[in-house]
This record gives C-alpha cells, structure tokens and sequence, in this order.
C-alpha cells in the first residue's frame, strides 16, 4: 500500500498569471512547451508513437490543464511514462500529487531535492527583501514547505541517463535548488534548462504579465547560492545549445540563445546577482 501523498500545509493556489497562459508552442517536432500561468511544462516525447514524458508539473491546482494538454496531444486516456523534475519548487510541482494519482507513474529527481520531495525539509524561506519588483515582494506567500510524494519518488540514474528520454543527459545544475537539473541533448543541442536560467525578468510583475523576453539568471527570490548557479549557466553555455525551453519565458533559439547566453556568463554578475538580498553573499560550503 503506498504512503499517502501531501502537499504542505501552505500549498494554496496563487492568483499570478501571463499573456503566455494557456499557449503551448511546438518547439520540436517531439518537443511541446505549454505555460501554466507564469511557469512551462514541457511534453518530450512524437505524437505519432504516444510515448512521452512529462518535465515539471505546474502551478497548484492546474492538474486537470496539464491532463487536457496531454490529451490533445497524445490522444485520449495518454499518459507519459514518467514524470522527470529539474527541481521542487512549488510552480514546478503543484500537479504533482494529482498527476501521479490519475497517472500511476513514477516520478524521477535529483538525489539532493528528495528532503524537499519526502517531507523531510522545507526549502529556505524566499526572499522578498531581493532586489526585484513585485513577484519578489510577493514572494512569502509562495508555498515553500515540503511535498512528500512517498514511494512514487524515485532517484534519477547517476550515469546522467534520463528514464524514458534515451536521447537526454541530466546535468546537475545547482545554486537555485541544490538539486536542479537541466536536460540536454546532444544530437541536436536541445536544452530543458528549468530555472538554471530563464527569458523573462521573472521578479518584475510587468514583464511576468507581459513575457518579455529578456535572458536572465534563476529567479532571485528563491536563489540561495549565487556562486552555483553561476557556475550552473557557464556549464550550460558550454554546450552550446541550439535552442532552450526554460522553466519561465519564452523558449529561446540560434543566435539569439547563443549571444544572449554568452552575454549572461560574461556579465552574470551584474545580470543576474541582485545588488542586495539576504542570500546575495552567502557562499558554497
């Protein structure tokens, strides 16, 4: 008998939203971007076969979009084989518990998010007292305790294979969780980035609202350690890639990607370090 999931005590849906909500873009043919009010999902997997995966799991309550998405796509009663986290936070797994019940399917993560995805520990506290604009300042009502998904959790291979995606690598990419995950793959340079950086300036409500696309580093209110993720985008960068579905904004490509992701690692510091904030100086152990 499997352990009852749980969301925390503070998970509750959060009025935030995008012009971007609702559209999905096809990005490759077996590659599917879909915004749930301010975060992507990502569908990897060719329509024509049915086999797919699902990558992250939405905002709190948006099961039944995500179900419906996946539907259209995949045809009626489709389910992925697994469900793969670039990490825990609450936009990236607030369908979780209800996918996995409708789903039956495991779902696969870093070894280092699993405190966050068992119950064991919340993540630190976000911080509104980041510079940024209103997202960040409205960021301690996000949900930020644990979800404990039992025995339906399950480690990712540490040969960086990626269950049921035997194109993808994973690629530990930590500083905004300590088990961030991006997924690559080689053959034609396609990155599943999740939060090791994003397109839109995600603190600013405006450019939330509006989806500006503009390249920016992992959003600052719940970023702890600068010098990872740091360290996370110049190993991304050096791979190259040719196209990027990141967990917010826009899915960014060719030139564009190359000189803006260029431009991230030359100048992070000033892109993407906030000027102030209380995880701002804190250091790797």
């Amino acid at each position: 008998m499997d352990k009852e999931m749980n969301y925390g005590n503070d998970y509750k849906f959060i009025p935030a939203t995008s012009i971007g909500s609702g559209i999905g873009i096809d990005v490759l043919p077996d590659l599917f971007c879909y915004t749930i009010q301010i975060v992507n999902i990502c569908l990897e997997g060719n329509p024509e076969t049915g086999d797919f995966v699902l990558v992250d799991a939405g905002m709190p309550g948006s099961a039944d979009e995500i179900i419906s998405v996946t539907e259209n796509r995949f045809g009626a009663d489709s389910r992925p084989k697994a469900i793969i986290l670039t990490h825990g936070h609450f936009d990236h797994v607030g369908a979780i518990i209800e996918l996995v019940n409708h789903w039956d399917v495991p779902v696969y993560a870093h070894q280092l998010e699993m405190p966050f995805l068992t119950g064991k520990e919340s993540y630190p506290e976000p911080d509104p007292t980041v510079e940024g604009g209103m997202v960040a300042k409205m960021s301690p009502m996000f949900p930020n305790e644990p979800i404990d998904l039992g025995n339906n959790i399950r480690t990712l291979p540490s040969d960086g294979t990626v269950p049921h995606m035997p194109e993808f690598k994973w690629i530990h990419t930590p500083g905004h969780t300590p088990g961030h995950i991006s997924l690559f793959r080689e053959k034609d340079r396609a990155l599943i980035a999740g939060d090791a950086f994003v397109t839109v300036k995600q603190e600013y409500l405006y450019k939330v609202i509006t989806q500006e696309q503009e390249i920016s580093g992992p959003p600052r209110y719940l970023t702890t350690v600068w010098e990872a993720a740091k360290e996370s985008v110049i190993k991304l960068n050096a791979l190259k890639p040719s196209i990027a579905i990141t967990g917010h904004g826009l899915p960014m490509s060719g030139e564009l990607l190359t000189k803006s992701l260029n431009k991230l690692v030359n100048e992070f510091d000033q892109i993407a370090v906030p000027d102030y904030g209380k995880y701002v100086n804190k250091k790797l152990h």
